[in-house]
């Protein structure tokens, strides 16, 4: 049975394309309805599914954002209503696009292209990603560069490029510098869309580390990584998911 992640922030469109693809593709099994891209990866690193379905603009990391932290993990269906820049990019073939509001017909058609490409592998988004984010109107979100976090009695300003790395903690994410490490109540997946994807790399569901503190990668065994660290001793794991960042 093909597993499929559905990520739509607005209700009715959400509740619509549940609905449509319960009637389309029974044979299909919705392991995740997320309401913005933030849970929309936290759920597709826990699901691992074979298809995402995702809006293109939500709260939190864009269906732009997840699609690019997917890669060829999975097959990828963008739902958009913006077909001024999508149509051209999407014609190339490499993924399939749904314009809202999502007509019977078209997603017809879409899973019918989908089924055929289920038995190869996903394909590389690199080049529709790139096309897409510059036809985009938005300006660019600034990143974080500062983050408040608690130490002992004081509330410090802590300079992101200090982090070494990020690690969910019950209901608190370790903040560990080179220095000291300190805790703050944001979950670790509502940092996700304020940290510059290409200095953190997320190697865990639970774990971000900075690029620049990555002293080496060393195999445990012949399934599982782990990184090493500049300027600490402690060995942070890497997920399957995760370890073509260290392979590619």
């Amino acid at each position: 049975m093909t597993t499929v992640l559905i990520a739509e922030d607005e209700p009715l469109m959400r509740e619509r394309l549940v609905n449509m693809l319960a009637l389309a593709w029974p044979q299909a099994r919705v392991v995740l309805v997320a309401e913005n891209g933030n849970d929309a990866w936290d759920g597709f690193l826990e699901h691992e599914p074979d298809v995402a379905f995702l809006d293109i603009r939500m709260p939190g990391l864009s269906g732009l954002e997840v699609a690019q932290r997917i890669g060829k993990q999975a097959h990828v269906v963008f739902v958009t209503a913006y077909d001024q820049y999508a149509v051209d990019a999407f014609d190339a073939g490499a993924v399939d696009y749904l314009l809202k509001p999502v007509q019977a017909d078209r997603l017809d058609r879409a899973l019918a292209r989908l089924r055929d490409k289920l038995q190869a592998k996903p394909a590389d988004l690199g080049d529709i990603l790139r096309h897409l984010k510059a036809a985009m109107p938005d300006a660019p979100r600034e990143k974080m560069k500062w983050i408040r976090a608690s130490v002992g009695r004081q509330i410090r300003l802590i300079d992101v490029a200090d982090v070494l790395f990020f690690q969910s903690d019950a209901k608190y994410t370790r903040v560990v510098t080179a220095e000291f490490e300190a805790l703050v109540r944001i979950p670790l997946k509502d940092l996700l869309s304020g940290l510059d994807p290409a200095v953190f790399w997320q190697i865990h569901r639970g774990t971000m580390v900075n690029v620049n503190a990555i002293a080496a990668a060393e195999r445990v065994d012949a399934e599982r990584l782990q990184v090493l660290l500049r300027g600490h001793t402690e060995k942070l794991p890497v997920s399957r998911s995760f370890a073509h960042l260290f392979r590619d």
